[in-house]
């Protein structure tokens, strides 16, 4: 193996550190909010405050892989930020069609608007970022 294979590639240089700073925010979010609501009040909305806690456990997984670094972790990125874009899309969907379903928000209730679209924003500019990696690296 040569020095190059050894070590993976860097996918958090340039806009790629915004997204882990972007990652990283909304895990602390989402996490923290779900926590305190699944302890204190979770008959309240038990769907919402656990897709909460879904999210924020995509959101960390997403934050590792970007920081980690190589092509596998480049791939698994992609396949959870197409699945955490799907998800913010079903949930999105689902509290407008029927909100009576979710007494209480998700982080990804109404595409993100409680969080300025972040939600919804964040899998496509990740997304991008991971693609352009790969081209990058000539893969």
């Amino acid at each position: 193996m040569t020095a190059v294979q050894d070590k993976p590639a860097r996918l958090i240089s340039g806009p790629g550190m915004l997204l882990v700073w972007f990652y990283g925010v909304m895990v602390v979010g989402a996490l923290s909010r779900s926590v305190y609501q699944i302890a204190t009040e979770f008959d309240r909305a038990p769907l919402a405050y656990t897709l909460s806690a879904v999210a924020g456990v995509v959101y960390a997984f997403i934050t590792y892989t970007l920081v980690r670094g190589g092509e596998r972790a480049r791939r698994a990125a992609l396949v959870c930020c197409a699945a955490e874009l799907a998800g913010v899309l079903i949930v999105g969907t689902w509290t407008l069609v029927e909100p009576s379903a979710f007494p209480d928000a998700t982080v990804w209730s109404e595409y993100g608007m409680g969080y300025v679209f972040i939600p919804v924003l964040l899998p496509l500019s990740a997304m991008y970022w991971l693609r352009r990696a790969r081209e990058r690296r000539g893969a």
